[in-house]
């Protein structure tokens, strides 16, 4: 199944300010990237590197006055929703691989120590697993009620546990918190999900975040504010929360002004702009002083 994702944002800036994009789906997951293209107005030169976390930034400059940002990209996705498997297991922390303590830390937005007794409370009964990760799940999904508020750079897990709401951004970061808090290593996500598979009517389309966990052998998916197995997401970045994959991060006085999302399915003639396949793309590290102009629109 092949979907067309990309998005475009507008900036005002007074003198050229350095920026870096993180909206290209990462490479190294179950999707493939067929074909993608940047568009920057007025131009400006840009190259791609990879952040600490492997995911793909590009770095560029925009020009004084307005510029437009746009990406595109041909994706071939599963047309099976996200992976589920009750029997996986929760390892003891001594047998946790290296490479997945750094996320049953604590970090900016996921105040495990705060909210460690808390999860324990709610939580104890579970069976350590899958089950326990799908009742932290459920609980977020059922106590949370989305929209209630507007994320800030400021608002952390405790804020939207203390509110009893927020946006999906949120729904990640408490969820990832309280896994943390039990000793599962949990991290963040952001990327394209096109409303494959579920009832209409559809809220206008954004960026979406959910988080992965590591049971068993491997990472797996779970959406807190979904609560179900999706079809078609397309991840661009992962990090220990938002703060790590911000989607446009600037270096000066530059005002966002506009963001245009889109993931559907590929339609015949859908892509006629799209050039040969290039490699000129790129990634990078995320500031969380963006998220608020940005992740707010994450839904």
């Amino acid at each position: 199944m092949q979907l067309h994702v990309g998005c475009e944002f507008t900036y005002e800036s007074t003198p050229p300010t350095p920026a870096v994009a993180l909206v290209q789906p990462r490479t190294d997951l179950a999707h493939t990237l067929l074909n993608e293209r940047w568009q920057i107005r007025p131009h400006a030169d840009r190259h791609e590197y990879r952040d600490l976390f492997g995911n793909r930034c590009e770095r560029f400059t925009l020009s004084g006055g307005n510029s437009t940002i746009r990406y595109d990209a041909l994706v071939d996705v599963t047309a099976e929703a996200d992976p589920v498997d009750y029997t996986a297991p929760q390892h003891e922390v001594e047998n946790l691989p290296d490479e997945t303590l750094v996320y049953t830390l604590a970090s900016r937005y996921c105040l495990t120590e705060t909210l460690s007794q808390v999860a324990w409370h709610l939580f104890s009964w579970s069976t350590p697993g899958w089950q326990r990760v799908q009742a932290v799940c459920d609980w977020v999904h059922n106590n949370i009620r989305y929209g209630l508020i507007t994320s800030t750079p400021m608002t952390t897990a405790v804020d939207v546990y203390a509110a009893g709401g927020g946006m999906c951004r949120d729904f990640a970061h408490l969820a990832i918190t309280f896994c943390r808090a039990l000793n599962i290593p949990a991290r963040y996500v952001f990327g394209y999900m096109p409303d494959i598979g579920i009832p209409g009517p559809f809220s206008p389309m954004d960026f979406h975040a959910w988080f992965e966990v590591y049971l068993g052998d491997r990472w797996w998916t779970f959406d807190a504010r979904f609560n179900t197995p999706r079809i078609g997401r397309v991840p661009i970045g992962i990090g220990r929360d938002a703060v790590d994959v911000a989607m446009v991060t600037t270096y000066g006085p530059a005002i966002f002004k506009e963001m245009t999302v889109w993931a559907e399915l590929f339609e015949e003639n859908d892509l006629e702009f799209l050039p040969p396949a290039t490699t000129n793309s790129g990634l990078a590290r995320s500031e969380g002083l963006m998220l608020a102009r940005n992740e707010r629109r994450i839904r």
